[in-house]
């Protein structure tokens, strides 16, 4: 592809290097896994033509940064150099950063040691198994400095070393976020037999999580979501996924403020501003505070303190599951709710609200291409699930009993207000989207400020600009649709469906549409009408009830 750093990257055609290949071939053999080994040089001369031109450029980085795969020495608006030395706020555009020009300068000096590609010990993005990275490939190292991650087609590191236990750690704070609080509600919504549908979206979810993984077996240079979406449909492929993936980071965003406002409210229930005649109630209030707060974290240059603490985002659902069972069972708060077994009615809402809790296929890829030993992906993903599944189901199951028909969109606001446990579950649930909030909006502010020109002299006066355009119109929506359990139905209806269940079923028949067996084809064809089915009853219960909450 023209200008593609891919193409310019560090290719030193000598005997010498052939030789240092496969000494160092030799030595990785012994820690390679079996299929590794068996498929070392299959199209390893295939170069990488994937993110390098098209739009988004910027997903894998921003990404990385919210599933906490990220390296903390990468800034957000500069290298790994100017995160540390630089100032922490907005200073140039992002535009810039994506450009090959950018690397132009460096890749071009004499006098560096000399490039080889770096061996791979692990699969790569093949089809036809693991293999060895093409020797043209952006994916290379000094000769000193193997050890270092890898460079992308961006310029920009890839961590090649996540263990087992760091991918699973991702993967349970990417899934299980705020969509834990509402179970008990959606078990409301559709009854106690509705839980059968998280468990059949929990199976459904796991396999498209590996049909993912598949996708990006299948060729090389494929890392992320919306790469799987161009080597499917093309460009606009990859555009119309990257828009569907950032709307639903967005709509995330806009149910942080939503619960914030419930939440705070719940503790400051009198908290009132009078100005000039006008009286803003303690809701109105806080969604407004949690927008004023959470304006500085959007204009960071560096991210990565921010992607650590929201790693926390796994100790903070911990944490507020065990203070729910403590009040249910320590502080006899008891279990007289009335149970229905089957609610027809609202079962749609049901969908949208288990749909939404397996929304994380948006970073698994990221995950998968950050692994050291990428044939443990299917072990990770079951782990991820199996875990999530049971405190979804758990807290699903005890909200339910606790609170019954009067169950809230969150259970943290049915929890009595004077028990300690109820405070320590209400305050980890407002502070954890403190630090989610700039991570979620960051991957959407970057996307669109790569149409900002480059080197253009107001870049970070526009980079200001969307970022605080885009916290103002979460605030507003917000405000102007504050239904958290209904916003989250609706999310997981429209948006999830399509990115979980949809999406990697036609992707993968699309891919590897000359290699699917009858059986596949056959499974994908179900969880597509699965995934329709359930996002068009969903959407239409959602969009009405909120229709209806707005009109009366």
């Amino acid at each position: 592809m023209k200008n593609s750093v891919s193409d310019r990257s560090f290719y030193i055609e000598s005997s010498d290097d052939e030789d240092l290949e496969k000494e160092i071939d030799n030595d990785d053999g012994s820690d390679s896994d079996s299929s590794s080994s068996s498929a070392d040089n299959r199209n390893h001369n295939q170069p990488s033509s994937y993110n390098t031109a098209a739009w988004p450029q910027s997903y894998r980085q921003s990404i990385d940064m919210l599933g906490s795969l990220h390296s903390p020495s990468i800034g957000l608006l500069g290298t790994s150099s100017l995160a540390r030395f630089g100032s922490s706020f907005l200073s140039s555009s992002l535009t810039r950063r994506f450009t090959p020009e950018v690397f132009s300068s460096s890749i071009s000096k004499p006098l560096l040691p000399t490039v080889i590609d770096e061996p791979q010990k692990h699969p790569s993005y093949s089809h036809l198994g693991p293999s060895l990275p093409s020797r043209r490939s952006s994916l290379s190292v000094r000769r000193d400095d193997k050890d270092k991650p890898v460079i992308d087609s961006h310029g920009l590191p890839i961590s090649r070393h996540s263990t087992f236990g760091q991918a699973v750690v991702n993967g349970i704070n990417v899934l299980c976020g705020v969509g834990i609080l509402s179970t008990p509600y959606a078990m409301k919504e559709g009854g106690w037999l509705g839980i059968s549908i998280l468990m059949i979206f929990a199976v459904l979810s796991f396999y498209t999580g590996i049909l993912l993984r598949a996708c990006l077996d299948s060729r090389p240079g494929l890392e992320t979501y919306p790469d799987i979406g161009q080597a499917a449909f093309g460009a606009m492929g990859r555009v119309a996924i990257s828009i569907v993936l950032y709307v639903e980071l967005y709509a995330s965003c806009i149910e942080y403020v939503i619960l914030e406002s419930d939440n705070l409210s719940t503790l400051f229930p009198r908290a009132h501003i009078s100005f000039g005649g006008l009286e803003i109630n303690a809701h109105l209030l806080f969604a407004i505070a949690t927008a004023l707060a959470v304006l500085p974290t959007v204009y960071l240059r560096d991210l990565s303190i921010l992607s650590y603490i929201s790693a926390g985002g796994v100790v903070a659902s911990i944490v507020v599951v065990l203070c729910l069972f403590w009040v249910g069972f320590v502080d006899d708060v008891g279990f007289h709710g009335k149970v229905t077994p089957l609610n027809l009615s609202s079962l749609p809402v049901a969908l949208g609200l288990y749909g939404f809790c397996y929304s994380g296929h948006a970073v698994f890829p990221n995950i998968y291409s950050s692994m050291g030993k990428q044939s443990q992906f299917p072990a990770v993903l079951l782990t991820c699930f199996g875990i999530c599944t049971l405190m979804y189901a758990g807290v699903a199951i005890m909200g339910y009993l606790m609170f019954g028909e009067s169950t809230l969109s969150q259970y943290t606001l049915n929890l009595p207000q004077d028990l300690v446990a109820s405070k320590i579950a209400v305050w980890t649930t407002v502070v954890n989207p403190f630090t989610k909030y700039a991570l979620t909006i960051s991957p959407v502010a970057m996307s669109l400020e790569e149409f900002i020109p480059p080197n253009h002299p107001k870049s970070h006066m526009y980079s200001i600009l969307i970022r605080t355009g885009l916290v103002i119109s979460t605030l507003l929506v917000g405000l102007s649709v504050p239904f958290f359990g209904l916003m989250m139905s609706l999310i997981g209806s429209l948006l999830t469906m399509l990115v979980t269940l949809i999406l990697p079923c036609v992707c993968y028949l699309s891919i590897l549409r000359g290699k699917v067996t009858f059986l596949q084809r056959t499974l994908c064809c179900i969880v597509i009408a699965v995934g329709v089915i359930a996002s068009a009853f969903g959407s239409y219960s959602a969009l009405k009830k909120i229709i209806e909450k707005l009109s009366g």
